[in-house]
C-alpha cells in the first residue's frame, strides 16, 4: 500500500513539474561604437572613447497567456539596465525595471536629430567623474526625476491612436513621497505626433517640484520637423525653470541624414540662458553607422562668463550585432 501511495505521489509531482514549466526563447543583440568629442574650454584628455553593449533577452508565455519577458544589458563588462516586463493580454503590459526613465523621461526631449540632441554632446554634467576646473555645470531637460527600481504601465487601447504610459518610483532615502508620471501621445493624423507629459519630483515642502511638457512632430516626405516646450513649477521661484526645443531632418537617401537641434534652458536662479545649436549628419552602410556633430553652447550652466561658452564637434562609427 504504501508503494502505491509513494508511486502516485511520484507521479503527481512530476505532473506538476511539467505543468510548471513553458517554453522560452533567448536572443542576444549588441552594439560597439568607437568616438572622438573635441570641445573648447575643456581638459578632457583623450578624446578618443570606446562603448559596448550586450543585451540578453529570454521570453516565455504562461499557460494562463502572461508573457514574460526579462531583459539584461552587459555595458562595458558592467551589468547595468535589468528589467522585468510582463505582457497581459487586453489589459496593458507592466514593467519593473532596475533604471530607466520615467513616462515624462522617456519624453523629455523627442525632437527629430540625426545623431545626439544638441545639450548632450559638449560640456559635463553634475555627476561628471572628470571635470574643468570653475566651469559650470551644463543643464539638461526638465523632468526625469525617476531612480532605479520603478514600475512603469503601458495601458492598452481605450481611445483610437492614444498611448497612455505611467510610471511610479517607489519612496526612497532621498524621496519621501513616490514619483508618479504619466504620458499621453495622440497619432490620429497620419505623420504627426502630439505628445503630453507630467510628474514630480517625489520630495515635500519647499524642495517639492511639478514638472510637464508638450510636444509635436511632423513628418511629411523626406523631413519631419518637431517643437517642445517644458516647464517646472516649484515651491521657491528660484525652481521655475523652462526648457524648449526644436529640431529637423531631411533624408537625402535611404542611407544619408541631416538634422539640425536646438535648445534653450531658461534658469529660474540665473539671469543667463544656456543656448544650444547642432547641426549632425548620419550614414549607414548595412551594420555600420558613421556620424558626425557640430555643436555651439553659450552660457552653460546659465554662466555668463567666457569660460563658460563651449564649441566643439563629435565624430562616431558605431557597429550592431
Amino acid at each position: 500500500m504504501n508503494n502505491f501511495k509513494k508511486i502516485g505521489l511520484t507521479a503527481l509531482a512530476g505532473s506538476l513539474v511539467a505543468s510548471s514549466a513553458f517554453a522560452a526563447s533567448m536572443s542576444v543583440t549588441g552594439g560597439a561604437d568607437i568616438s572622438m568629442v573635441n570641445q573648447s574650454n575643456h581638459t578632457s584628455g583623450n578624446s578618443f572613447s570606446s562603448g559596448d553593449s550586450l543585451n540578453f533577452s529570454a521570453s516565455g508565455e504562461l499557460d494562463n497567456g502572461l508573457v514574460i519577458t526579462s531583459n539584461l544589458e552587459v555595458d562595458g563588462a558592467t551589468m547595468d539596465d535589468r528589467s522585468v516586463v510582463i505582457a497581459m493580454p487586453e489589459m496593458g503590459t507592466l514593467t519593473f525595471q532596475q533604471s530607466g526613465s520615467t513616462a515624462m523621461g522617456a519624453v523629455d526631449d523627442v525632437m527629430p536629430t540625426a545623431y545626439d540632441a544638441s545639450w548632450d554632446v559638449l560640456g559635463h554634467g553634475a555627476t561628471a567623474t572628470t571635470k574643468t576646473s570653475g566651469q559650470a555645470d551644463k543643464a539638461t531637460t526638465i523632468g526625469g526625476y525617476g531612480t532605479g527600481n520603478e514600475f512603469s504601465y503601458v495601458a492598452p487601447t481605450i481611445v483610437d491612436n492614444l498611448d497612455v504610459t505611467i510610471s511610479y518610483t517607489p519612496s526612497g532615502t532621498s524621496r519621501p513621497d513616490g514619483t508618479t508620471s504619466f504620458a499621453l501621445a495622440y497619432t490620429g493624423v497620419e505623420g504627426l505626433t502630439i505628445g503630453y507629459a507630467e510628474e514630480d519630483n517625489g520630495l515635500t515642502g519647499t524642495s517639492k517640484i511639478d514638472a510637464n511638457t508638450m510636444y509635436a512632430k511632423y513628418a511629411f516626405g523626406s523631413f519631419t520637423v518637431g517643437v517642445q516646450s517644458s516647464e517646472a513649477d516649484g515651491v521657491d521661484s528660484n525652481n521655475d525653470d523652462e526648457f524648449s526645443a526644436h529640431g529637423v531632418t531631411y533624408q537625402l537617401t535611404d542611407d544619408l541624414t541631416i538634422g539640425y537641434h536646438a535648445s534653450e534652458y531658461q534658469f529660474g536662479d540665473q539671469t543667463e540662458d544656456q543656448e544650444t545649436k547642432s547641426i549632425q549628419a548620419a550614414y549607414t552602410m548595412g551594420g555600420m553607422t558613421l556620424k558626425a556633430q557640430s555643436v555651439s553652447m553659450d552660457n552653460v550652466g546659465g554662466s555668463s562668463l567666457a569660460r563658460d561658452d563651449v564649441d566643439g564637434y563629435k565624430l562616431s562609427v558605431s557597429f550592431a550585432f
